[in-house]
């Protein structure tokens, strides 16, 4: 059961195999270069995974030539070389490969066409802005979806920012109160975050075609209520 049909004996020759294709493969990772080992694109990573099987079949089958594993893993990493040439020197394999930034939330209004191309809930692009210091959306001028998976965000100064969509507290422990159908004064949507006054004779529907709103602020944790 430990030793299956082998030798006692093949078990140093496993750990021969598994340290020179660990060594091959470190090499051929080392030439990759530092983009391929920090922010893989959909198609790396599946690189990445091929070079691990194609790695850890030589080490302890016997049956297969270390030779044959050698030279998949440099085939391998020699297409990666060549994918990151092609993606320098031509914007449509780029494009192809990686796919393109996304806008997220323009002038403190979340894009909800956006949100859905990239797969990310309202709840998830909060807890991303939130480490870049956003307390509400009205301090957001833009926030981009890019190629590497990462959101970048574009802040107004926080002193000169307008009243927006809270996204503190986290809305899992504490979910913005939803104004009465009678409130007047300014209110953020709570769909897509568009603030507009609402009051007699203005429309109480927001344009992304939702009719739910909050208070709109300017520091949802100042406004707080002692002890909260």
């Amino acid at each position: 059961m430990l030793l299956g049909d082998f030798e006692p004996l093949f078990l140093l020759e496993v750990a021969v195999r598994t340290g020179l294709m660990f060594l091959w493969l470190l090499l051929l990772l080392r030439l990759t270069g530092k983009r391929g080992l920090a922010q893989l694109s959909p198609l790396e990573l599946a690189i990445v995974i091929g070079l691990g099987s194609a790695a850890g079949d030589p080490m302890f089958y016997a049956e297969v030539p270390l030779l044959h594993g050698m030279l998949v893993l440099a085939i391998v990493v020699g297409f990666q070389r060549l994918l990151a040439w092609l993606i320098i020197h031509s914007e449509a394999v780029e494009t192809f490969v990686e796919g393109v930034p996304v806008e997220l939330v323009r002038d403190g209004v979340m894009q909800l066409r956006g949100l859905e191309r990239a797969n990310i809930s309202r709840e998830d692009l909060f807890e991303r802005l939130r480490p870049a210091g956003v307390r509400q959306l009205g301090q957001v001028q833009r926030a981009y979806f890019e190629q590497d998976g990462n959101i970048s965000v574009f802040c107004r100064e926080e002193r000169g920012a307008p009243a927006g969509l809270p996204v503190v507290p986290p809305w899992d422990l504490e979910p913005p109160t939803p104004l009465p159908q009678d409130h007047e004064g300014l209110a953020a949507c709570l769909i897509c975050g568009r603030v507009q006054e609402l009051g007699e004779g203005q429309p109480r529907t927001c344009g992304c075609g939702a009719a739910l709103w909050t208070r709109a602020v300017t520091d949802p944790l100042a406004d707080e209520p002692a002890g909260a």
